[in-house]
């Protein structure tokens, strides 16, 4: 029979006695083991203090540390394998565009340019500092009523540059720089060609010659021409007839001008006269004769273009205003107030003023033996006593100054001091083309001269 003792309370169950009493020397085996573990570990922790304190210190660098996410830098290359360059990834800076206002200002009459920049409320010293460059820049004296400056600013109202078209083909611009200002005139390419024209006098010079095709410029170069053989005021006749050679200039396939007449003739009751253009190795043109005498005569036969003869040269004349005998010694021209009136000859202005009747008055000397007068002007041409003018530049403008009845233009040539008559008197020629040019005077003018040919026989096969 068991023992009370033996018995297992929670089973109730009996318990195997030799399983206990091995139980039993397991704990001391435990105790020892584990007192043995504790020495061996506060061993290793005398022996190796950096290891722990280094294994310390990565624990706490790993504790503290925050993961920051790049962004990715866009290179040219898609594959991520390829290296990226940091130095060569250019930083742009933002721009900051200013507004640049441009502003076109049309030349009114009586404007200049200080005018013009203060309507336009640019600064004086900019005016001075452009004007002071020269040269070019003092084109922009010469601007006209009509003529458009066009004018570039910043958003500040300072003036940056001007562009100034002086005509078709030439434009003069100024812009800033590093320094101030710069001027630049530029040219636009121009081609040039040759054009032809032919007609008869029916109504005028000028009406005909316009029904032709021909400019205001080129008429007035024809007359110019001949005009010291011909009277083209009074002289022409119905059926004269007139064939020329001219230029022709074109930008961009446009014609924009006629250029020079390169050779023309002009049949005036029944008379030939033939002209060609010769320029010499120094760029000077002149025009000749087919046999090198120049068409140029030491006076014009009139002092202005197309004006009507309303008073001849008459020793016996009844003086309008007087209303008497009194020896008119001059020619008078019928023409508009402000009509230009030439010089029709090289020479010395010694005497302008007023005189008498004669109103205004301007004496042109030329040389030892000729002088010329031109009275009743309304005002004076630029040129002052003792100034020398070249045939052809206005000296006065037509009035009715002194005893006039109406504006014209009385018009006075002495020779040796002795009125001559300007209708008939007989002029000298210049000097013909020089011997020793006359074979490239030939070389030049003749496929002009054969062109001018070919042109009036064409014209004649058209009118049969």
């Amino acid at each position: 029979m068991m023992k009370i003792n033996s018995i297992n309370r929670d089973y109730n169950t009996p318990l195997n006695s030799s399983r206990l009493s091995r139980k039993k020397r397991l704990v001391p085996a435990m105790l020892i083991g584990s007192f043995a573990l504790l020495l061996t570990v506060l061993y290793f922790k005398n022996s190796t203090p950096s290891a722990e304190a280094s294994t310390i210190k990565s624990i706490s660098i790993a504790t503290n540390s925050v993961a920051i996410e790049l962004p990715e830098i866009a290179t040219a290359s898609t594959s991520p394998s390829a290296p990226i360059n940091i130095e060569e990834q250019p930083y742009d800076a933002p721009t900051v565009i200013k507004k640049l206002i441009t502003k076109n200002y049309t030349v009114k009459s009586g404007d200049s340019l200080s005018r013009i920049f203060s309507q336009l409320n640019y600064s004086p010293t900019t005016l001075h500092n452009i004007m002071q460059l020269g040269g070019d820049v003092s084109l922009l004296k010469n601007i006209t009523p009509g003529q458009t400056l066009r004018f570039t600013q910043n958003i500040d109202g300072k003036c940056l540059s001007i562009a100034y078209d002086i005509d078709r083909v030439k434009t003069l611009d100024i812009h800033t720089n590093e320094g101030g200002f710069l001027a630049l005139l530029t040219e636009r390419p121009v081609e040039v060609a040759h054009a032809t024209a032919s007609s008869e006098i029916q109504s005028s010079l000028f009406y005909d010659a316009k029904e032709a095709g021909l400019s205001d410029k080129t008429i007035m170069e024809l007359a110019n021409i001949f005009g010291w053989d011909i009277d083209f005021s009074q002289g022409l006749r119905q059926g004269d007839s007139f064939s020329l050679l001219y230029e022709t200039k074109h930008i961009d396939g446009e014609r924009i001008e006629n250029g020079n007449i390169l050779a023309a003739e002009f049949i005036n009751r029944g008379s030939k006269y033939q002209a060609v253009r010769f320029v010499d190795k120094k760029g000077h043109a002149e025009y000749f004769s087919p046999d090198g005498k120049s068409m140029r005569k030491t006076f014009l036969r009139n002092p202005i273009d197309f004006a009507r003869v309303s008073s001849r040269f008459n020793l016996r004349r009844k003086h309008p205003v007087l209303n008497r005998i009194r020896a008119h010694k001059g020619v008078d021209y019928a023409a508009s107030t402000g009509t230009p009136i030439k010089s029709t000859g090289d020479g010395k202005i010694i005497f302008r003023g007023v005189k008498g009747g004669y109103g205004r008055v301007v004496i042109v000397k030329h040389g030892q033996k000729y002088s010329s007068l031109y009275a009743h002007m309304s005002k004076y041409g630029r040129y002052k006593n003792g100034s020398r003018v070249k045939q052809g530049q206005v000296v006065g403008y037509v009035g009715k100054s002194g005893l006039a009845t109406g504006p014209h233009l009385h018009y006075e040539l002495r020779v040796n001091g002795v009125h001559r008559n300007p209708l008939t008197v007989k002029f000298p020629a210049a000097k013909p083309i020089d011997k020793k040019l006359l074979a490239q005077f030939k070389q030049q003018t003749s496929p002009l001269l054969s062109q001018l040919k070919l042109v009036k026989n064409t014209q004649l096969a058209l009118n049969k």
